[in-house]
Parts: C-alpha cells; structure tokens; sequence
C-alpha cells in the first residue's frame, strides 16, 4: 500500500471520528434543551390556565306566588263597651261577675234611687194638681164664651179666661213631661247587658253610692278601668264570638294588602296552631309617621280560646305581581355601585347586574329585580372579578352518598 493510500484511510477515519463527536455533542445538547422547553411550554399553560379563575355557579330559584309577612297584632273584641249608671243612688244588687257570659237585655244590677222616687212621686202630684186646674179652667173658659154671647161679660174676661185655660193646658204637658222624665230615670234603677258578650270588669258592689254617670269606687270584681277623668264604669263588656285584629302593614305591602286576603294567627299559648282570619278592611291611608297602613282581620271564636288584649303574629298572605327569586345570601356582591351579582354568560364571560332585594330569610334573600330563570350566579363572587372576564365553571359536585366508581371488593357470582 502506497503512502498516499495510507494518507486517505486516516483522513477517511478523522472524518468518521468527527461526526462521531458531532453527532454525541448534538444528542448532548438536544436532551438538555427540548426538555427545558417543553417545560417552558408547560409552564406557560399552566400559568395561563390559572389566570382563568373557575367559579361554582347556581340557577336562581324562583318564589312562591304568594309572600308571607308577619306583624304583630293586638287581639281586640269586635263590640266593646263600658256600662254607666244613668241615675243616682245606692247599688242594691248585682247579679253577673267578670267572666260571666250574659245575653243582651240580661239584667246586670239594680240601683235603690229614693230621691229619684221621691221626685217621681212629686212630680205625679204635680201633675194631678195641673191637670185639675186645666179642667176648671176649660169649664171657666167654655161658661164664659156662652155668657158672652148674651152679653153679660165683657170680651176681656172671655180672653182672660181663655188664656187662663191655654195656660193650664200647657202647665199640665210641663208636668206631664216631668213625670215622664222621672219615670225614665226610674228605669235606669235596672242596669241591662247592651248586648251578647262576657263581663270583662265589675268595678262597683252592693251598697256602694252611685253616681249618674261614674260610679262609687272599685269592686271585688278587678282593677277598675277609667274612661276620661275620674269617670268609671260600672261594668265593661266585651263580644268575643268574633274578634278584630288590627294591623300595621309596611307601605311597600299596601297594594298588596287588599279585603278578602287570608290571614292567619299564631300566639305562644298555642304552639303550632294557627288560628284563620280574613282582611275585611284598610284605612285606605299611609300614616305619614310610621309610612304604614291600618288594616284589620277579623277571626271566628266560637269556642271561646282567643282572649282580647292577647298579643299575636299574623302571618298575611300576600299574593306577588312580580316573579320574585330565592339566592344565596355568599352570592351577594357589595361595591360602591350598588347591590349586585355576577353572571356567566355562553362564552363564559363575567357580567354584573344590580339586584332589588325583597325579604330577607337568613342564609337566603328574595331579589325581587335583576333576575331571570336563565342567569348562571357565581357563588362566593372573588372581589377581583370585572365584566367581561372570562371563568371557567366547576363541574357540579356530586350529591352527597353517591358512587364516585366502581365497587370494590364485591363477591364474584
């Protein structure tokens, strides 16, 4: 082999050792940098990923048609009255007690009036005494137009007896009117239940002096109860077959609160009963102190279990004109522009509405604007959140005792 051959196979073979060294160096080089990039890639997904913030979302839901609102209320007898004496004298006897059911006309005590009776007795004699008068006046005057006629009196003492007659005649209609008056007063030595109900209070007893108009003091029948001044009554009566109640109604429910609407009642002493009445009237006028209006339910009580004066809830039913919806109290946003919520649209995009609260139940609230059956709500909206930024939405979480994957460990068949 010639040296020249020798050359060329040693050159053939530095060449082959070169791209040997090139090949290792780029395998080298490739391993160490493909890896970091597809790191780098890797990262910048992830990094863009979680720039998107995923969000629980829920559908609202929709309210019942009609709202219930409950206020409190004072139970009050349908008729109540206070029974005064009308004439003056000592109480001899009363026959009905507090609690005592009396019907109207019943006799509820008698009054001793011997001065009315004494007056009364006077007055009759009087009356007699002008009546005699009046007839021998009328003879006088019917004997002195017969004598005139013949001329044997003169026209003045036909006129003097006439007027003389017209003059009894009007003193017996004064003293009949007296008697009359005297016998009314007599009348009210009887003390008459004005109508149905139960004796509520006795504030007077036997032997008691009675004024016309008050009476003498307390009884053994309770506290008494003062009407104006230094003025009581002799008894109070009350008709609880039918009670009233009246209420003080929110003005933003008073278009709401119409006759006819069902109400119902529930006191302490009666726990888990509700007792049923009706909205029979309105005053059909906003306080302009409270800003609320006057309404009254009237309940059937037959049986007597109601009591007036008693304190009670009434629970109205108020029908709704504008769809109401019920939230989560964590979906709330508060900012400067208001009350609001977040939304999600197709595209997943961010959008903000103002809502209008209605009734606050705790963990939940009613919106009773801003809303629609189709709007996706973000719960617990993050503060950062601004229109038009996009979410992803969380895959709804699994109902509580559901299978998440096959069971294990079951028996082979």
């Amino acid at each position: 082999m010639t040296e020249q051959a020798t050359l060329e196979r040693k050159s053939k073979h530095g060449w082959l050792i070169a791209v040997v060294l090139l090949l290792i160096v780029a395998v080298v080089v490739v391993a160490g940098i493909v890896p970091r990039i597809r790191a780098k890639a890797a990262l910048r997904t992830e990094t863009y990923d979680l720039a998107i913030p995923t969000v629980k979302v829920v559908h609202p839901k929709r309210g019942a048609p009609q709202q219930e609102i409950v206020l409190p209320g004072n139970i009050q007898a349908f008729t109540d009255a206070p029974v005064y004496a009308r004439t003056n004298g000592y109480l001899k006897k009363w026959y009905s007690d507090i609690g005592s059911h009396v019907k109207a006309g019943q006799l509820l005590a008698e009054i001793e009036t011997p001065e009315v009776d004494q007056q009364l007795a006077q007055a009759r004699a009087d009356l007699n005494t002008a009546q005699a008068n009046y007839h021998l006046s009328e003879i006088t005057a019917t004997r002195y137009q017969d004598l005139k006629s013949t001329d044997s009196v003169s026209k003045q003492d036909v006129d003097n007896a006439v007027g003389a007659y017209q003059a009894q005649k009007a003193m017996v209609a004064s003293a009949d009117s007296n008697v009359k008056r005297l016998e009314q007063l007599q009348s009210f030595e009887r003390i008459y239940a004005p109508f149905d109900g139960v004796i509520t209070a006795r504030n007077t007893d036997v032997g008691q002096l009675i004024d016309s108009g008050a009476s003498g003091g307390s009884g053994n029948g309770g506290a008494p109860i003062s009407n104006s001044g230094n003025v009581r009554e002799l008894f109070h009566i009350a008709a609880t077959k039918q009670l009233r109640v009246y209420v003080y109604v929110p003005q933003q429910y008073s278009q709401a609160a119409r006759p006819g609407l069902i109400a119902d009642l529930t006191l302490a002493e009666f726990p888990g009963r509700r007792f049923h009445g009706k909205l029979v009237r309105t005053a059909n006028a906003i306080n302009a102190t409270s800003r609320t209006l006057l309404v009254e339910v009237d309940v059937e009580n037959q049986a007597g279990e109601l009591l007036p004066g008693a304190y009670t809830e009434v629970h109205l039913k108020l029908p709704t004109e504008v769809p109401a919806y019920i939230l989560p109290v964590s979906a709330l946003i508060f900012r400067s522009e208001g009350l609001q919520i977040a939304t999600v649209d197709k595209d997943n995009k961010i959008n903000l509405s103002s809502v209008t609260l209605g009734r606050d139940f705790g963990a939940e609230v009613e919106v009773i604007s801003g809303l629609n059956d189709q709007d996706q709500i973000v719960m617990q909206p993050p503060d950062s959140l601004i229109v038009g930024e996009s979410v992803r939405i969380a895959a709804p979480e699994a109902p509580a005792g559901t299978s998440q994957g096959p069971k294990q460990g079951g028996a082979s068949q």
